[in-house]
């Protein structure tokens, strides 16, 4: 991230300044000029900028009116704001297994799962590569339900040349600072093709609100800053590059990890991965990581414990064995560094050093 800034320091910073002295902090032409720039980018007519990705799922789940009584399907292998966000506007997650390729929700295990509470599929685009949407958008259709992205980590992503978040109802990105898309904070981005949809979240964002001091509805403070926005424009322009470099370095990685005890991620041929995470499959994995971190080399578990095991949806009534391949992940799986700024050293360095672990 050091080395990233460096090279785009004296935009972000020029960009940062004049918001300052525009002393328009809130909204504002920065925040509308990223919602166009954005929108187009993924190709939808409409974006709204919000605080968060976590803030993002939220203002989507109120303004598509879920809540109390409802079901929404997920998958159980992935940040806990997805479900953390069905829980907290009253509805239920429902958790079905994933393809143990892609770490994504696995479409057959889905049909299952719909019962007449069910309201949504939300869908995770995990570790920069999209889940297989095309059958669970025509599921979903079926059983008249709603398509909600989560691609927090893979703006840019594509599945059969379509971007990310232009396939639901509504998509929604995160910018935290270690995406391949970062702001200098939390902010994040919702999009949809759906001109209602796009009215109601401009007024969830900020409290239902329209005119000043007379709500419509009860809504958030979900708003994005107009300083993350202008970080954000001044970034914008590089992020296929950037993507391009994390692919690189993949492609290095998956070249080195050919007949070791190493599985490379999957990469189905019908996606562009972005790669916001280089995500092996190996035995042995925490021996490995204590190995890597003693050698000054870091690494992440995503995730360790899949969330229909973690303690705040013990309510649920699921167990240990109920969902095989989300568990059998959680055991397995490390992210190894992959940002775009690696020099060929460092890659080697990494790789090495793994190799080394079995050898």
């Amino acid at each position: 991230m050091r080395a990233q800034f460096a090279s785009i320091r004296q935009p972000v910073i020029d960009a940062v300044i004049d918001v300052l002295d525009s002393q328009v902090c809130i909204n504002g032409p920065r925040v509308t000029e990223l919602e166009r720039a954005v929108a187009e980018y993924c190709g939808v007519p409409y974006a709204v900028g919000v605080s968060s990705g976590t803030d993002g799922l939220l203002a989507a789940f109120m303004s598509l009116e879920i809540g109390p009584g409802a079901e929404v399907i997920t998958s159980p292998f992935t940040f806990f704001a997805t479900a953390g966000c069905i829980q907290r506007v009253g509805a239920r997650p429902v958790f079905a297994d994933i393809d143990p390729r892609t770490f994504n929700l696995d479409p057959s295990g889905i049909r299952a799962c719909i019962s007449p509470h069910t309201r949504a599929v939300v869908p995770v685009h995990l570790f920069g590569q999209m889940a297989d949407i095309d059958p669970i958008r025509l599921l979903a259709a079926r059983h008249g339900l709603d398509v909600v992205e989560d691609a927090a980590q893979a703006i840019g992503a594509t599945y059969e040349g379509h971007k990310a978040g232009s396939f639901g109802k509504v998509g929604v990105f995160s910018f935290f600072p270690s995406k391949n898309l970062g702001a200098a904070g939390d902010a994040g981005m919702a999009v949809t093709r759906d001109p209602a949809l796009h009215q109601r979240l401009m007024l969830m964002r900020n409290h239902g609100m329209e005119p000043k001091y007379f709500h419509k509805f009860v809504g958030g403070n979900f708003r994005l800053d107009a300083i993350q926005a202008a970080v954000l424009l001044a970034k914008l322009p590089h992020l296929d590059a950037w993507s391009e470099a994390r692919r690189r370095n993949a492609a290095y990685y998956t070249e080195r990890f050919a007949g070791s005890a190493v599985t490379p991620p999957f990469i189905d041929p019908r996606c562009g991965t972005v790669v916001n995470q280089y995500v092996i499959r190996c035995p042995r994995r925490d021996e490995l990581r204590r190995f890597l971190e003693d050698r000054g080399i870091g690494s992440e578990i995503y995730y360790p414990v899949p969330l229909h095991l973690q303690e705040c949806f013990r309510y649920l009534g699921y167990k240990r064995g109920d969902f095989p391949e989300a568990e059998r992940a959680a055991d397995e799986v490390l992210a190894l560094p992959v940002y775009p700024g690696m020099t060929p050293e460092m890659l080697e360095a990494v790789a090495s050093t793994v190799l080394e672990f079995y050898d």
